[in-house]
């Protein structure tokens, strides 16, 4: 188990808004996609991270200062 990239994981979901509306929509493709971009994670922190109650994420992005965020420039 990787708890660094866990951690930059969790770090993106709340600073990208856009891979944060891609997450909520669907987890697993966007998980995916992570992991084909070099982000290790086995099947506990994948399980884990799907199971997240996925408005956790744009919640706690509310919370963090907006100069922390990077935020999505183009409609959905």
């Amino acid at each position: 188990m990787s708890q660094r990239t866990v951690e930059l994981i969790i770090g993106r979901l709340l600073t990208d808004e856009d891979l944060r509306h891609r997450f909520v929509k669907d987890p697993v493709r966007t998980l995916a996609g992570l992991c084909d971009q070099g982000y290790e994670l086995n099947r506990s922190e994948l399980h884990a991270l799907i199971s997240t109650d996925p408005t956790l994420w744009p919640r706690t992005a509310q919370h963090i200062h907006p100069s922390l965020q990077r935020c999505t420039l183009h409609p959905e």
